[in-house]
């Protein structure tokens, strides 16, 4: 059926909670939703949703780390959160000898517990700055206005911080700029990892299966967050104690059925559901197409290696993790974009609201001017991705870049000894934190394939001056691979950075001259200093055009239907978001039809012994054969829940998030969106879009029987 997509859907079907599309912002859904929440399943009031002064569901939802939800689970400041947003801290927690990556890890009394670098945020309120924004702003020119955000933006926050009680404020652009509201958090320092599964469990089906459904992944890490004997944020130490939260979500091992109440609450990360059929040409056509290939490339090479030895496996685990999830998620958006004439829809739209803009001058020329500043940025735009994802995706070419602060301060006028002795003193320690995740085989792959894919697909007159003439009078003809090969050989095995004892004589005595030498160094910022003059000007005049046009076109889509208006929700921008929708099956194709579950049945028949992504401990194996699913079986089935599927609406950054029932007692834990709505970030599908969970129940019995943590299941509070 063919339909106009919600980036940008016809106004009657984008303001109205039709379907389960809508990330909706926590402090508006009496406005917004809630009735039609209530309606669909929910029990709870609005004050037990969001309340400011009494404590509510947002008080058991944190932002865990840098870029993902987890969720408050005991009175003792228990999280559950995805094994893949606990990954990186689970990888430096493991060695060789205690690989807890590899065979898991459970803290079976909070001394076991391990220290982490990782931080989390509790929401305390949001507060709409709009007026106290735009008054500071009024009358500027874009530019200007652009210019001066950051200090209207600081001055606001300054007035809700509190350091000694890590309270901080951070200002959210909503609707294109057309709202700002302000979040308010407060971060805790001091989280310890607690339990994770092995990596056989909590990856399953590893890259093959990643955003596929049917999914059998135990998609699921363990901390807790600690706080000083006053309950304020601390940094780590042994004499503090677990939080008493102000709220904390009840565990339910009642089961779900078809149909059953879904919710959603997190941090989804972006979206762009407002963008124009110019920005789906580009990114079909150009931008995804690029990424996957670099990353193809840069994933091969990794995978040779990480194959080939467990210490080399940790130590690329966590890029290589991160590399692979959007590599295939750009694939699949953009055979999505196309498959459901994503470009045609948008063009229709854009002539509706053209012919209503026509005769108003702030509006007529919006698409006139989207289209200027797309064909002036449009001939650079693959350039960009080749330096981003293919040169810079080297990780020595990325730290070799970063090398340029130090010898601006080695060439800068004006630069006193102690500014050099301060950023070769962070050059050093960025070295080794570089060189602890390095794995120089793989790299040297990298590098070579990526500066020969940069001079056979960009356009000749973008390239560095004289940087491929170089290599062709030193190493031969560009058009045979061998010569990229040989080049990169080399620059690996001359480069200072590579070799201890000439850093150590470097760093003691720097010398612009050593540094500027450098073959790393050289090749490196020979592309960033390419685009750095030349380009990034373009993109920046790029940027700043396609938001001012962006503001002004969603004031006039809100303009056109004031009343409809009323119930827009803003694009994702990893501020605290519900989604509400259903446990439903779905039939992706003709004859095919997926169940809304995935049970221990289909997680043994995808097992195979021994292989890299579909292995499962042998004491797993044993148990699920011998159907040992203790309380937390689903009688229905007679088998254990592994996963189900939801038709909320979430994105990057929702992983971990709680996926809660009518009543607020958590479900699950949402970990992926399914391949046939890859083009969620555009456009939500109502048919197609499935939110893919790991079944709490799986969850506790993986804690329980096969990790033996009973002392974790007794501080849940299950709902039975």
């Amino acid at each position: 059926m063919k339909k106009f997509i919600v980036s940008l859907v016809l106004i009657s079907s984008l303001l109205q909670a039709r379907a389960d599309e809508g990330m909706w912002l926590p402090m508006l859904l009496g406005q917004q939703v809630y009735n039609d929440m209530v309606k669909r399943g929910l029990k709870l009031s609005k004050e037990q949703l969001y309340s400011i002064n009494k404590s509510s569901l947002k008080d058991a939802i944190i932002i865990f780390g840098g870029g993902c939800t987890g969720e408050i689970v005991s009175d003792k400041g228990l999280i559950f959160t995805n094994h893949h947003c606990g990954y990186d801290a689970i990888a430096s927690a493991s060695s060789v000898q205690n690989n807890y990556l590899r065979d898991g890890f459970y803290a079976y009394n909070m001394g076991q517990e391990i220290q982490s670098k990782l931080t989390v945020q509790f929401l305390d309120k949001i507060v709409d700055v709009t007026k106290e924004v735009e008054d500071a702003v009024k009358g500027l020119s874009w530019a200007d206005r652009t210019k001066k955000l950051p200090d209207v933006f600081k001055t606001i926050t300054d007035k809700v911080a509190d350091k000694d009680n890590g309270l901080a404020g951070r200002i959210y652009s909503m609707f294109k700029g057309n709202q700002y509201l302000m979040y308010v958090y407060k971060t805790y320092r001091d989280i310890r990892l607690v339990g994770a599964p092995p990596e056989s469990v909590g990856k399953f089906g590893g890259d093959t299966d990643n955003w596929e459904w049917p999914r059998h992944t135990g998609d699921f890490s363990i901390f807790r967050v600690y706080a000083s004997k006053d309950g304020k944020p601390a940094d780590f130490s042994a004499e503090n104690i677990p939080l008493k939260p102000k709220a904390f979500l009840p565990v339910s091992i009642k089961g779900i059925k078809d149909g059953d109440y879904a919710m959603i609450y997190g941090y989804p990360g972006s979206t762009n559901r407002y963008e124009t059929s110019y920005g789906i040409k580009l990114k079909n056509e150009i931008e995804n197409p690029s990424l996957v290939g670099l990353r193809d490339m840069r994933l091969k090479y990794m995978h040779e290696q990480m194959i080939k030895d467990p210490a080399v496996k940790l130590k690329l685990a966590s890029n290589y993790a991160s590399v692979a999830n959007y590599w295939k998620f750009f694939d699949g958006e953009t055979k999505q974009l196309v498959k459901f004439k994503t470009f045609d829809q948008k063009q229709a739209y854009e002539a509706g609201f053209q012919k209503w803009a026509t005769g108003k001058a702030e509006y007529e020329n919006i698409f006139k001017d989207y289209a200027a500043n797309y064909a002036a940025w449009t001939p650079y735009a693959k350039q960009r991705q080749y330096l981003v994802e293919g040169i810079l995706g080297s990780p020595l070419a990325n730290f070799a870049a970063q090398l340029q602060s130090l010898e601006m301060a080695l060439v800068k006028t004006g630069m006193t000894a102690a500014d050099i002795t301060k950023a070769a003193a962070a050059a050093d320690a960025s070295r080794k934190a570089y060189l602890e995740a390095a794995n120089t085989i793989s790299d040297e792959k990298i590098v070579a394939a990526a500066a020969q894919m940069f001079y056979n697909d960009i356009d000749k007159n973008q390239h560095p001056i004289g940087f491929y003439e170089k290599i062709k009078s030193q190493y031969g003809d560009l058009n045979d691979e061998a010569t990229f090969k040989k080049w990169a050989k080399d620059l690996f095995a001359n480069t200072i950075i590579l070799n201890d004892t000439k850093w150590a004589a470097f760093i003691a005595k720097p010398d612009a001259n050593v540094l500027q030498a450098d073959p790393a160094f050289d090749y490196a910022t020979a592309f960033a200093k390419n685009y750095n003059v030349k380009y990034a000007p373009l993109y920046t005049v790029f940027v700043n055009k396609n938001n001012e046009l962006g503001r002004a076109y969603l004031k006039g889509i809100m303009e056109k239907d004031p009343a409809a208006a009323a119930k827009m929700y803003p694009d994702a921008n990893f501020s605290m978001r519900v989604s509400y929708g259903n446990v439903k099956s779905y039939a992706p194709r003709d004859a095919v039809k997926y169940d809304f579950v995935t049970t221990s049945k289909g997680l043994l028949e995808k097992y195979v012994a021994g292989d890299y992504e579909f292995d499962l401990p042998t004491k797993q194996v044993e148990l699920l054969k011998n159907k040992d699913f203790g309380q937390y079986i689903d009688k229905s089935r007679n088998d254990l829940v592994v996963a189900f599927i939801t038709t909320n609406d979430i994105t990057g950054g929702n992983s971990g998030s709680p996926v809660i029932d009518g009543n607020g007692n958590l479900i699950g834990l949402a970990f992926d969106g399914n391949y046939e709505a890859l083009s969620h970030k555009i456009a939500f599908d109502k048919d197609l879009n499935r939110t893919i969970c790991v079944d709490v129940r799986y969850v506790l019995w993986c804690i329980d029987k096969l990790g033996g943590a009973k002392n974790l299941i007794n501080e849940l509070k299950l709902v039975k």
